[in-house]
């Protein structure tokens, strides 16, 4: 009976290392001299955010993105500035990664993604 319980549970582990969700980590950094606040990034199907980020500070966060689209950000500068950016696209399907750098003015990012095919 034990054999059979240990033979289920590898069984069940290696299905579950087997499962691969595909996302995409999204780094943003302020690469400015002073703090961007109020940091919303809007992809297709859903929407994250960051309150501030410090000089030099990075965030990471993962998106599952679940249509096509471009990333929207926004963010405000030291002095309150609203600042709006359109960034690149993404479709479902895409893993990778996303680079965004903040600065007072605005945002550029970097991205590495691989759409995969569905069947």
């Amino acid at each position: 009976m034990r054999i059979l319980a240990n033979l289920l549970a590898v069984t069940a582990a290696g299905v579950l290392l087997g499962c691969h969700s595909k996302v995409v980590d999204v780094t943003l950094t302020n690469t400015s001299q002073q703090p961007v606040t109020t940091i919303a990034i809007d992809y297709p199907g859903a929407t994250f955010g960051k309150d501030r980020l410090e000089p030099g500070q990075n965030f990471h966060y993962a998106i599952k993105p679940t249509d096509s689209g471009p990333l929207k950000i926004q963010f405000a500068d030291a002095e309150g500035h609203t600042h709006n950016v359109q960034g690149p696209a993404v479709k479902k399907g895409d893993e990778g990664s996303i680079q965004i750098n903040f600065e007072q003015s605005t945002a550029t990012a970097r991205i590495q993604l691989s759409g995969l095919k569905t069947y």
